[in-house]
């Protein structure tokens, strides 16, 4: 049996431990190119559709709930999809779709034949292929860099989200501003971007991936997910997070196009400039995520989600434009800490078997609510003020946050130490009494992987 370099040390630490595996490099790299056109046609819509219907926040809230509402319908197909079939062959369908539909909305309007209803119409036909393809493409990390590089992988993939965040909003909202508000040019370079992705895909060497056996076909398999979640709290209580947060917190698609055209009066550059503010915080926390390769603890889960919202509730307290792109950059870090904790959290609690379809819950979590969130947080803005998109989503999160810590720290003693020199703050959880049965469990819920505590009970 031969072995390839990447498989010789897959202990070794490091921030871009992943990159060492080549199908891995392959799929970053191709994945930053097309994340930017992805950013770019996001940027581009959002522009379109305040263009077509004179500045509406409901219009933009509906147009963003169409494209996220596919994910409560279609994203736990997707994720039988990754459980069942090759995923590298499901993933180079649906990135064909999505570049196709890039390409339809990019000839629209350069044929100066676009209505919003056509808008509506292919954001919601994009919807139904990223639900399909999302679950696929996450548990896809896994079998590209096998478990001991998953945390590190998952936060460079992060990166390169982000990364393409800070690149692809400046690019499109130069290019519409150089196009004279023509946002034809951000469609159809997005499009040509999934071509080189799908060339990735098939340049890969299908040895080198690491195939969890395909689960059969079978009646009952969302059931068996939704038990299987059940029997963990500490997935639980992760989804329920995710949940609040990508309802009410990560609307800053919205939120941030509005404060730049009603509260500052500012054009496609400044909101441009102003996402990619946004974005260098998320690159930011994205890259301190990566040191991480071990599955984060609850109470962190808890702490960054409650600071995510109340940084929220500040940027949108901000009086200038210049303060509130300022604490852009902290807000957009403290979001990616969060989502990236979260994702890891859930992907290394779980068993292989069952990743697929546990992530596309997960994701029908983070992402489901935004059908309900969008057009809610801009019905706020568009009637009680712009600012108040950013002020009440913040709140609902700190709130979320606050019930579930309390529930964490339910039966057990809660400890905050501050340190002056180094300035420094540590959560301290522990049993509210010390016998060696309670101890175990607090540590499982500190973090450990739920199937092996279960384990463990079994054989006592």
């Amino acid at each position: 049996m031969t072995s390839t370099p990447e498989a010789a040390a897959p202990g070794r630490a490091g921030m871009f431990a992943a990159l060492r595996v080549r199908n891995f490099r392959l799929y970053a790299s191709a994945n930053l190119v097309s994340l930017t056109g992805t950013w770019m046609q996001r940027i581009g819509q959002d522009w379109l559709v305040l263009q077509l219907s004179g500045g509406s926040g409901v219009a933009l809230g509906i147009t963003t709930a169409l494209q996220f509402a596919p994910t409560l319908l279609f994203s736990f197909y997707g994720g039988v999809l990754a459980d069942r079939y090759d995923k590298r062959r499901v993933l180079t369908i649906t990135q064909a779709v999505m570049g196709a539909l890039a390409l339809g909305l990019g000839l629209l309007v350069a044929s100066d034949a676009i209505a919003l209803w056509h808008v509506y119409l292919l954001a919601a036909a994009l919807g139904v292929a990223s639900s399909l393809d999302m679950p696929v493409r996450q548990s896809f990390v896994s079998e590209m860099v096998g478990p001991d590089r998953l945390a590190n992988a998952v936060s460079l993939n992060s990166t390169v989200f982000n990364g393409a965040r800070l690149v692809g909003p400046a690019l499109a909202g130069s290019l519409i501003g150089v196009s004279g508000g023509d946002t034809a040019p951000a469609f159809l370079v997005n499009a040509a971007s999934f071509a080189v992705t799908i060339t990735a895909l098939l340049a890969m060497r299908g040895s080198e991936l690491r195939r969890s056996p395909p689960a059969a076909r079978s009646r009952g398999q969302l059931r068996e997910a939704l038990g299987y979640t059940r029997r963990h709290p500490d997935l639980m209580l992760a989804m329920g997070l995710a949940f609040v947060a990508g309802t009410f917190g990560f609307n800053t698609q919205i939120t941030i196009a509005l404060m730049a055209r009603e509260e500052y009066g500012l054009g496609a550059t400044a909101f441009g400039f102003l996402s990619t503010c946004y974005a260098v915080g998320s690159l930011s926390g994205a890259l301190l995520s990566t040191r991480r390769s071990t599955r984060p603890l609850q109470r962190f889960l808890v702490v960054s989600s409650g600071v995510f919202g109340a940084l929220l509730v500040v940027a949108g307290l901000m009086p200038t434009e210049t303060s509130f792109a300022v604490l852009l950059v902290p807000t957009g870090a403290a979001a990616l800490v969060f989502s990236v904790a979260c994702n890891s959290f859930v992907q290394l609690g779980v068993d292989p078997q069952v990743r697929g379809r546990i992530l596309a819950l997960y994701f029908m979590c983070f992402m489901g609510g935004t059908p309900v969130g969008a057009p809610l947080i801009g019905w706020v803005s568009e009637h009680l003020g712009a600012r108040w998109g950013f002020i009440a989503g913040g709140l609902v999160c700190v709130a979320a946050a606050v019930v579930a810590g309390a529930l964490l720290a339910r039966g057990r003693r809660v400890r905050l130490e501050l340190h002056v020199s180094p300035p420094s703050a540590h959560l301290h959880v522990a049993p509210a009494q010390p016998p060696e049965r309670a101890a175990g469990l607090a540590e499982q819920a500190d973090g450990e992987v739920p199937g092996e505590q279960v384990a463990r009970d079994r054989a006592r």
